[in-house]
């Protein structure tokens, strides 16, 4: 896989000259800068004061460059001394005004982005002037510069290390993500609002780094100051930082060097830098395949009620394990059914349910040369358009030994029992593809001690943190819709910008063949999870585990996923509203696989720590037909 362009920014805190700055970064290889917007020592009074009356302009010109690079190459800082929250009601329209003629100024611009920082909890009013400034929909994205630890952690640290040989204290330290939950629930999570995430001395601990993966990160700051020298003379990052920085680097983000110059040349931090993005970060042929899909949401499929186009059949035939490990179990189920001295005089019935285009037809073909067994195989597939596809092959290739039947699996009429069933029905959640209604009508094919491939599947839930996606659902919203359709509908999409709140556990379970006699695949469960740290519940997420035959396995699960399998994403179910639980909460979680005769939904809800409305009640926004 080739590895990610690095977008590399250059900080400044002060440009006397805005064309000289911009050719120095450029020379060095940086993409942008980071500037205030207006000089540092150019305070300006609105109320009153010596500054109230002062002439000339309150920043530099924007003929200074053309429009093309004030909206690619520069973004824009908010003055470091605006406190809009400020104790002091005069003071605080003082910073006010300033505040808003910046931002203001920055949309005459055309500015790509503005940063503003983050200094404790106290910023309501800046959240709200932000959240307006976004509502009057302003053309730049915000990002809000947070570091990873608090600075009067490490200051106190070092100050107890240096005076008694002390070591850092145990204490309740303040948290930096605290700040940044604070200000994106009170400016709406609005999807503008971006973390600009600065890399500290001090790296946090493995569950804190985690945390902040669920977060909308577009760019992270690293100090020179972090950097350490290696024996050459040049900047490095130590063991611990560089895979801090390659984890972020997953989430496709930016990057900005800030402080001043301590190795040489300004250069070399970036040159560092790309030598980091140049090692692949992922191997597995899912990241190869899913490049550029990451955190996008996609409609479930519904191959039961749609007729599948010939692209999307051809995307998960390329599937370079799904297939292999399908020959693997009819393979070894031919194997057990059919003793050695018995291959030359019995013939296995094969019956593919679902066949597409053909692939598991193949698999069944290929598994049968292999074992040394005769089969005769049945292609089933309502799709008309793929039935020629099988149609083609059977005349050109397969011969008499498959037997095409264009027809729904459940209205079929088999002229004779089959030894094996095989299908390929599972949805990201398992059975979200109806695959239990569709095997227990075509398990009537099946001879009482006949095999299905698979042979059962469980489906998992995890909740989730993501901001990311919960601002991406917000924007799903369809005119002729119920207006919660977005949150009461399930998405498959590949999750990145996530953070497991607690470990995914089991829901619903299949087996099939199904012999009960009453077959009811309605489900109902609660799960109860404990939460390790402060967070924000934002939906969950779905996986599934498949048993194809004995010990023959696939999974999409995190801890269990088959490596290099891409055919199947997992599915995220969204909440209305996003819920803050705390560190030692239960979060439990109601969930329900309800049935009519149109078809299938999911309802869910959320009990504790706060009880949240059910979603999807009768299936008023997303069903699954039958």
């Amino acid at each position: 896989m080739p590895p990610r362009q690095l977008s590399c920014g250059l900080d400044f805190c002060s440009v006397p000259d805005i064309r000289s700055s911009l050719t120095v970064a450029s020379e060095a290889g940086y993409n942008f800068v980071c500037f205030p917007i207006v000089h540092p020592r150019f305070k300006r009074e609105f109320i009153g004061g010596k500054c109230k009356g002062r002439d000339g302009p309150f920043t530099r010109s924007d003929l200074i460059l053309p429009g093309s690079d004030w909206n690619t190459l520069i973004v824009g800082k908010i003055s470091s001394y605006i406190d809009v929250d400020c104790l002091v009601p005069a003071q605080r329209k003082q910073y006010e005004a300033a505040f808003i003629q910046e931002l203001q100024y920055a949309s005459h611009l055309c500015l790509p982005a503005v940063m503003v920082s983050l200094h404790g909890l106290n910023i309501t009013n800046l959240a709200r002037l932000l959240n307006n400034k976004i509502q009057s929909n302003c053309s730049y994205q915000i990002w809000v510069h947070v570091p990873m630890e608090c600075p009067s952690v490490g200051s106190k640290n070092y100050y107890l290390n240096e005076n008694d040989g002390s070591e850092k204290e145990d204490v309740l330290k303040p948290c930096t993500w605290n700040w940044w939950r604070k200000f994106h629930s009170l400016a709406n999570w609005e999807s503008k609002l971006g973390l600009a995430l600065e890399i500290t001395s001090d790296i946090p601990t493995e569950e804190e780094i985690i945390r902040w993966m669920g977060e909308p990160i577009k760019c992270i700051l690293i100090s020179t100051a972090v950097f350490i020298t290696n024996k050459s003379g040049y900047p490095v990052l130590s063991r611990a930082h560089q895979a801090l920085v390659k984890t972020l680097a997953s989430l496709d983000v930016q990057v900005v060097i800030k402080g001043a110059i301590r190795h040489g040349q300004i250069k070399y931090y970036q040159q560092y830098l790309e030598h980091l993005w140049q090692n692949p970060l992922h191997s597995d042929p899912l990241q190869a395949f899913a490049r550029g899909y990451e955190d996008y949401l996609q409609c479930p499929l519904q191959p039961l009620m749609d007729n599948l186009e010939s692209q999307t059949y051809e995307v998960f035939e390329k599937d370079p394990v799904k297939y292999n490990e399908y020959q693997r179990a009819i393979y070894c189920a031919l194997l057990d059914r059919v003793p050695f001295e018995e291959k030359e005089n019995a013939v296995q019935v094969v019956m593919v349910v679902g066949a597409g285009r053909g692939p598991l037809v193949r698999a069944s073909l290929n598994a049968a040369q292999k074992a040394d067994r005769k089969i005769r195989i049945y292609a089933v597939e309502k799709n008309p358009n793929a039935v020629v596809t099988l149609q083609a092959q059977q005349k050109e290739v397969w011969g008499d030994q498959v037997t095409v039947v264009s027809c729904d699996m459940r209205d079929w009429k088999a002229p004779e029992k089959a030894d094996i069933l095989i299908s390929e029905l599972l949805g990201s959640f398992g059975d979200n593809e109806l695959s239990p209604e569709c095997l227990d009508g075509a398990q009537s094919f099946l001879k009482d001690d006949g095999i299905s491939i698979p042979c059962s599947y469980t489906s998992y839930l995890c909740p989730v943190q993501s901001s990311k996606l919960y601002s991406e659902v917000r924007l799903c919203k369809e005119k002729d819709k119920h207006p919660l359709h977005p949150f009461e509908s399930p998405y498959v999409v590949h999750l990145q910008n996530k953070f497991q709140l607690s470990p995914p556990q089991t829901l619903f379970s299949f087996h099939h063949p199904n012999r009960d006699e009453i077959i009811d695949n309605t489900r109902y469960e609660c799960r109860s999870y404990k939460v390790n740290q402060d967070a924000v519940l934002h939906g969950f997420s779905g996986y599934f585990e498949t048993v194809l035959y004995k010990n023959i396995t696939l999974s999409i699960l995190p801890e269990t996923y088959t490596k290099g399998m891409f055919s199947w994403f997992p599915i995220f179910f969204p909440i209305r509203e996003p819920v803050h639980v705390k560190g030692g909460d239960t979060l439990e979680v109601h969930f329900w696989r309800c049935i009519s005769k149109k078809g299938v939904w999911y309802e869910w809800c959320v009990t504790q720590p706060v009880p949240g409305p059910i979603h999807n009640p009768n299936g008023r926004s997303y069903i699954i037909g039958l």
